[in-house]
């Protein structure tokens, strides 16, 4: 979900009266990454060699052994979770971007019920993102033992820095330190609206639209590097809001040396403020060595110019790269300065389709047919610079397979850019375009 307008202005206020816009967001760089990945590159060794550079990216292995389940939408996803959540029997770990009123209070009366049962329940959620959560439904975890950490909470005095800029955009659940629920889906109610069917939808106001999301459920030994993952955020708003307010973590639940598949998985986390965009970096290597497809669903598309070209550079040399895009969406001016990068996308052989009967929410991508990610992580600014992320990235072409399936049924609900199409657009939308190009690091 997108910052409001009244935060943009904001923020733009504060920016003028620090000194100005530039410099809000820095971009590390992936070419050392690519440069590295490209010199060793060869058709029959790609994919060791993905696996390779995605460990010296993060500094963590691709791990064997796990089962992963495609979940499609909001709904598969919810039921996954409410699956894993009665089965509990040590330890709840839930982080979310969004907690609201409606799917909140649902979730809040499970987690309730299981510390009541003796599972330990512990809970993240974004203080920006969480915003209109109904106090009574905090009030609500808090009574029920439910131990509670609201990531970077909002400081007044915040709003003349760009400190309130960092948030905590991951969606993840691990129960028992055995089964991780990761992707793009917050716990909100917007997966529930299907008043959107029959004749006029495509004309009903975004707001009242249910999102298209996307998750993953993985079983198995990578499960352990999503609870460290958690943990590491854990401790760190621990260390930053003052220990005595957040209770300690304890060590994760013991878990059997159990291998239900035979799928390699890598748990990558985007963590800006510390200068390593790992979900971004590897992105950009698996791109640099696609050799057939690139295939990237994103909610926001607001690409860094190095993306941008890089997605260029692949279509010129004969890669099938399409990227499905919101049509409508809760951030206009995310999707304008989106739709500014297009012609020169388009000119290149880029293929963009806008989806078009529901808000796109999903942040997925499918390359080669064999290397897969799923998670919260964008192609926007905010997701490399900015947001704390976080991504399963999957191998192999059975999973790969799935997701292509996936990707191509999103395309019969999308609209197709074509380049003359572009050309003809209206004088209003080339000057929206260019004003939102103005602030597209803070969208």
């Amino acid at each position: 979900m997108r910052p409001r307008l009244s935060f943009v202005i904001i923020a733009l206020t504060a920016l003028v009266l620090a000194g100005g816009v530039t410099g809000c967001a820095t971009l590390p760089s992936a070419d050392p990454d690519i440069a590295r990945a490209l010199a060793g590159a060869d058709a029959a060794g790609r994919m060791d060699l993905l696996k390779r550079q995605g460990r010296m990216i993060a500094g963590t292995p691709f791990v064997g052994g796990n089962s992963v389940t495609l979940l499609r939408s909001g709904t598969a996803t919810y039921a996954a979770m409410d699956a894993a959540i009665d089965g509990a029997r040590s330890r709840i770990d839930m982080e979310s971007y969004e907690f609201d009123g409606v799917e909140g209070s649902r979730f809040a009366e499970r987690l309730v019920a299981k510390r009541a049962a003796g599972v330990e329940v512990n809970l993240i959620y974004d203080a920006w993102g969480s915003q209109d959560t109904p106090a009574s439904v905090i009030d609500r975890l808090r009574q029920g033992g439910v131990n509670l950490l609201v990531f970077n909470p909002v400081d007044p005095a915040a709003l003349l820095t760009l400190d309130i800029n960092h948030r905590d955009h991951r969606k993840l659940l691990i129960v028992d330190n055995a089964v991780a629920i990761v992707g793009g889906v917050n716990i909100s109610e917007v997966y529930d609206r299907r008043h959107h069917q029959g004749p006029g939808a495509e004309n009903r106001d975004p707001e009242q639209r249910p999102w298209r999301d996307t998750d993953v459920r993985i079983a198995g030994p990578v499960v352990a590097d999503f609870e460290r993952l958690y943990a590491e955020t854990w401790e760190q708003q621990r260390h930053e809001q003052g220990e005595d307010a957040i209770p300690a973590l304890g060590p994760p639940p013991s878990t059997p040396p159990v291998r239900p598949g035979d799928i390699a998985v890598q748990a990558l986390s985007g963590a800006p403020t510390q200068g390593e965009p790992l979900i971004y970096r590897s992105l950009m290597v698996a791109v640099a060595l696609a050799r057939t497809s690139i295939h990237l669903t994103t909610g926001y598309f607001v690409p860094t110019p190095e993306l941008a070209r890089a997605l260029r550079q692949a279509a010129r040399r004969g890669v099938d790269v399409t990227v499905l895009v919101p049509g409508p969406s809760d951030s206009p001016l995310s999707v304008m300065a989106g739709r500014a990068y297009y012609e020169d996308l388009l000119e290149d052989g880029v293929h963009i389709h806008e989806y078009a009967d529901a808000i796109l929410h999903a942040k997925t991508a499918v390359i080669d047919g064999d290397w897969s990610t799923v998670g919260s992580s964008n192609l926007d600014w905010r997701s490399v610079a900015l947001n704390n992320e976080i991504n399963a990235v999957v191998l192999g072409r059975g999973f790969g397979q799935e997701m292509e399936a996936m990707f191509q049924n999103d395309l019969t609900h999308a609209k197709a850019i074509t380049l003359e199409m572009w050309a003809h657009r209206g004088l209003d939308e080339r000057l929206g375009e260019w004003a939102a190009r103005l602030v597209e690091d803070l969208l």
